[in-house]
């Protein structure tokens, strides 16, 4: 399953009424490091299908849901479960560290 495009008009339903996991990628088209880690975020996508959402929130397009998360820097991994944030991180990230958010 590819990764989902979370909108502020999806993010209720995909994301805070998730009943797993969701693993959320905060990048804009300009961004070096986030062209770098979308090959990893795809990955987890397809390792983790059935377990895990894995959503793309393109900041430029969804300004108030960056608002909403304060990002200031991109790409930001951020782990959400039962609507809550559980673990955040700023900067590309190999696919090991990226899973090692997911545990937490």
């Amino acid at each position: 399953m590819a990764e989902l495009i979370i909108t502020n008009d999806n993010f209720e339903e995909e994301v805070v009424k998730s009943d797993r996991p969701v693993l959320l990628d905060f990048w804009a088209a300009w961004c070096g490091p986030c062209k770098m880690l979308s090959p990893v975020i795809a990955q987890l996508a397809e390792k983790y299908e059935g377990k895990v959402k894995v959503g793309k929130i393109n900041v430029d397009q969804e300004i108030e849901l960056a608002a909403a998360f304060h990002v200031s820097s991109i790409p930001m991994i951020v782990v959400m479960k039962n609507g809550m944030v559980t673990a955040k991180s700023v900067g590309y990230m190999p696919i090991d560290k990226v899973e090692a958010l997911l545990q937490k």
